[in-house]
């Protein structure tokens, strides 16, 4: 397609057969695009994308279910997470285009919608219309905005009230054309009292250059509804060649929930791969007696560079909120976590507790929290620490027999079990062997 410019959106929407307002929309986001600079206040280094030389619209052929597995398997997908997947409902998300939606027609009886993003601009236009860009707008962020003018396919999920999805969720993101830029867009409505549990994985081929992903993740749980969503992130992290990495996924991502009277967000975030993540899943609790949690394990290796974090908005009342990070860096690799807790509701609580470990002689860890009080009678607690691996703990396991780089493996999943057990059951293996993957030298 060509350069990025007025035409491309309309060619892009177009053959999306979207509708005016979309299109307009898009439009809107464009032009507020081009009046912005790309932000550099991230501790984060890397060259100047060239927005005119990236692909934005490719759709592969779509896949039935007998050729599902097939697929898994030419991504190199892990046995166990394979099967994870197909034992979910999936949306299978490659390039510009969902290739594969799984137990939509089960789904739909208990009134369940979990469509590709295109497929529900078609068949519940309103729906999509009402909550499209109310958490992340159009012009939001630099980022969020080159998304909302571009963005291809990704997931569209609402939950009706009362209701609890019957089985787990989840969108599989894949990058596979060597120049494709990947503008995925997740919409998920919890309606009032539903419940659902979400997963999102990703991967991509090895490519000698960098490749762009900048995705959009909105959430809205209405009153006493409860979504969880999980992330398990292991795109490509491009080859370390001592000093620094080439090529590798450019993971620039905006995420944001909007929690209602006594609902619930608990965001749980496992960070492996890609070579920059720039990306702060953050919720706004606007109900009274709201709550939302971040759980985050972040592993760099070689000259990964993650710039994380999150953002808890305490506006209504009696809303909590929790914050636990576990960050290890190897290498040359560089992480920040960053944190930021407003408050501006009254008798409000917050409890942040954020640990880094650091392995070898030149890696960097920073964490740099934020704290806002505005409101009355609010409580906030920060721990902070930063070290190196137990030698103690590791020389035992030294003598056992076990091998360096499993021992280390086994220390991280130790102390990395607060997050990893609230992934979904049939990503616990997979989890631990990805950890043992990032830490091993090989």
């Amino acid at each position: 397609m060509a350069k990025l410019c007025e035409n491309l959106i309309r060619e892009i929407s177009s053959k999306r057969d979207e509708p005016t307002w979309l299109l307009q929309w898009r439009l809107d986001a464009y032009s507020a695009w081009l009046k912005m600079h790309e932000p550099h206040w991230a501790t984060i280094d890397y060259q100047p994308i060239n927005y005119d030389d990236l692909d934005y619209y490719n759709t592969p052929k779509p896949i039935d279910n007998s050729d599902l597995e097939s697929v898994y398997d030419k991504m190199g997908l892990p046995e166990s997470e394979k099967h994870a997947l197909m034992g979910m409902a999936t949306d299978t998300v490659i390039d510009s285009r969902s290739v594969h939606t799984s137990y939509t027609a089960e789904l739909e009886k208990h009134g369940i919608i979990f469509l590709p993003f295109s497929d529900a601009v078609k068949q519940h236009p309103d729906l999509v219309k009402k909550y499209l860009g109310t958490v992340v707008t159009a012009t939001d962020n630099f980022f969020a905005a080159l998304n909302a003018a571009v963005f291809s396919d990704g997931t569209f999920v609402y939950i009706p009230p009362n209701t609890k999805c019957p089985i787990d969720l989840a969108s599989y993101f894949r990058i596979e054309t060597a120049k494709i830029g990947q503008f995925e867009r997740t919409l998920i409505i919890a309606d009032s009292g539903a419940e659902l549990t979400y997963l999102e994985g990703c991967s991509a081929p090895r490519r000698p250059n960098h490749q762009l992903h900048s995705g959009v993740v909105e959430i809205i749980a209405h009153d006493n509804a409860t979504i969880k969503y999980a992330t398990v992130q292991n795109w490509f992290t491009g080859e370390f060649d001592g000093t620094k990495n080439n090529g590798g996924i450019l993971n620039f991502v905006t995420k944001r929930g909007l929690c209602h009277d006594n609902a619930k967000l608990l965001w749980t975030q496992m960070e492996i791969g890609s070579a920059l993540t720039w990306k702060y899943p953050s919720t706004i609790l606007h109900g009274n007696n709201a709550y939302s949690d971040f759980y985050s394990l972040s592993i760099t290796r070689g000259a990964q560079q993650a710039d994380t974090g999150t953002k808890m908005i305490h506006i209504g009342n009696k809303t909590t909120s929790n914050i636990v990070s576990y960050g290890v860096a190897l290498d040359h690799s560089i992480q920040t976590f960053r944190s930021l807790v407003s408050f501006t509701g009254n008798n409000c609580t917050n409890a942040s507790k954020c640990d880094s470990r650091l392995i070898g002689n030149n890696a960097t860890a920073n964490t740099l929290p934020r704290i806002i009080h505005n409101g009355l009678n609010n409580h906030q607690s920060h721990e902070a620490r930063t070290g190196t691996i137990d030698t103690t703990t590791l020389n035992y396991l030294n003598m056992a027999g076990i091998d360096t780089d499993v021992a280390t493996a086994l220390i991280i999943g130790a102390a990395a079990t607060p997050v990893l057990s609230r992934l979904p059951m049939e990503f616990l293996v997979e989890s631990k062997q990805l950890i043992q993957i990032a830490l091993s030298k090989d």
